[in-house]
């Protein structure tokens, strides 16, 4: 789900991908009215992940429409009006209970769906797009060129927001997130309805023997309330910042044969937070986003920096590796993800980095550092090879710089020991706040890790969409 990056993200209503339908007078999924269209665009927002879902392609492959000549869908179908947010009001929260208090109907009947059609999940996809597409042409363009990885990853997003609709507290923040996100695709509100009808269209055919009008208005419930939250989530933004950002390379930096420290110039400020991510579209790749953390803290001179390593397959991250140059301009995405220090307490920081997942942490320590705080500061820097640690040199330096910094490569091939097992040799961690960035594997064990050593699931940070959903159930 990640090229280079440990973060979240798969979109949950097509960015920029959906179509109009229904955008007359109340038809299916109608949503509230448009933001404005003229709305200021100055500083920008914090976001999350949403395009590692919405426009992450990887390789070439022709959209497949499995069934042959998609039906109409039922005309007979209704759904809750949508209203419109007025440009001022804050995205609201959907009236869903928490998870604590046990699945809500709804709920059940959507997982019901979902371990029906689970294995025949690639049939699904291919007659969602088919729909989409075959319905609605105009869409087709907002897409990348190759639809495979987005295939997978919007319909995902889609199916892992409905299936933990009762989870408020994790799913309100992830929606609002990809909707802002989504701007950059050129996402507006009349497009949620085209996607919203063809998920229904897709899950009633393949869920045919458990489909009836019960399912049918739990799912409209479900996207109405994921729609809504990412479309006001969307105008709110729109008043204070801009769908995207362009940003001059001012440095490359080849750390080794595959990874690159690449420096960037925006051209209007960006605020965002030590240990946040983006998403970054290259000029080689249009429409094609990834996810890449900021690798330090804010800089007076407005600089960003990122941590790239070219990946078999990855379009964008070779092309940010091997043929990126100074002077070459790309676009940035608004800020997203909440993996950031809490300076309100004195808790002392667990921080686990592997591969460039190191970026966001030294993020963390820089910020630290700033803020003139003594507390303790442990971080474990994983790597497959030595040759890997590519930026233990920074990070010692830090330490040299901070006694309360305490900084430990683990190296797999030497130590024989994975990043997550090896914080068990050390601690006790119960005064610690954790902070997880890598791969979504090491993040995985991560979190189980730190669960099994006594870190309660809400002191464990990290931007692994799929492993916040599971720690919040």
């Amino acid at each position: 789900m990640f090229e280079a990056r440990h973060t979240m993200d798969a979109p949950t209503t097509a960015s920029a991908e959906n179509g109009t339908s229904g955008g007359g007078s109340g038809g299916w999924f109608t949503p509230r009215k448009q933001p404005a269209e003229d709305a200021p665009q100055s500083a920008p927002p914090a976001e999350p992940a949403p395009e590692a879902a919405a426009a992450q392609p990887s390789a070439a492959q022709p959209l497949s429409a499995e069934p042959s000549s998609p039906e109409a869908l039922p005309a007979d179908l209704h759904v809750p009006t949508q209203r419109s947010t007025a440009p001022t009001a804050q995205p609201q929260e959907p009236a869903v209970q928490s998870g604590a208090q046990g699945a809500s109907p709804d709920a059940l009947i959507i997982r019901r769906t979902m371990a029906e059609v689970a294995p025949i999940a690639d049939k699904v996809t291919s007659y969602f797009y088919a729909l989409l597409f075959v319905r609605h042409p105009d869409l087709r363009s907002l897409f990348p060129a190759a639809m495979d990885t987005q295939r997978d990853r919007l319909l995902k997003a889609l199916l892992t927001a409905a299936e933990h609709i009762d989870n408020t507290e994790v799913l309100v923040a992830y929606l609002q997130n990809l909707g802002r996100g989504h701007r950059k695709y050129g996402t507006r509100p009349e497009h949620y309805p085209a996607v919203g009808e063809c998920l229904i269209g897709a899950l009633s055919r393949y869920a045919s023997g458990i489909w009836d009008a019960e399912t049918e208005a739990a799912w409209v419930r479900a996207y109405t309330t994921i729609s809504q939250v990412m479309i006001d989530a969307a105008a709110a933004d729109e008043l204070r910042a801009p769908a995207w950002w362009y940003a001059e390379i001012v440095a490359h930096d080849l750390r080794t044969p595959d990874v690159a420290i690449v420096t960037v110039r925006p051209d209007q400020p960006y605020p965002f937070l030590a240990g946040q991510y983006t998403s970054l579209e290259t000029p080689w790749w249009p429409r094609i986003w990834r996810h890449y953390s900021f690798a330090s803290a804010p800089r007076s001179d407005g600089l960003l920096t990122f941590h790239v390593k070219a990946v078999p397959a990855g379009w964008v991250s070779n092309a940010l590796v091997h043929r990126a140059r100074p002077g070459d301009i790309i676009r940035l995405g608004p800020p997203a993800g909440s993996m950031t220090v809490d300076h309100t307490t004195d808790s002392g920081l667990l921080c686990l980095g592997g591969g460039t997942g190191i970026a966001p942490i030294k993020a963390l320590v820089e910020d630290v550092a700033e803020h003139g705080e003594r507390r303790t500061v442990e971080v474990f820097y994983g790597a497959r090879t030595d040759h890997d640690l590519y930026d233990i040199d920074t990070m010692l330096r830090l330490q040299q710089s901070h006694p309360w910094l305490s900084v430990r490569a683990v190296i797999d091939q030497q130590a024989h020991l994975q990043l997550p097992d090896a914080i068990r040799e050390y601690g006790p961690w119960n005064e610690f706040d954790a902070y997880l960035s890598g791969p979504p594997g090491m993040i995985r064990s991560g979190v189980d890790a730190l669960r099994n050593i006594g870190i309660p699931s809400e002191r464990i940070r990290h931007d692994s969409v799929e492993e916040l959903v599971a720690i919040g159930d």
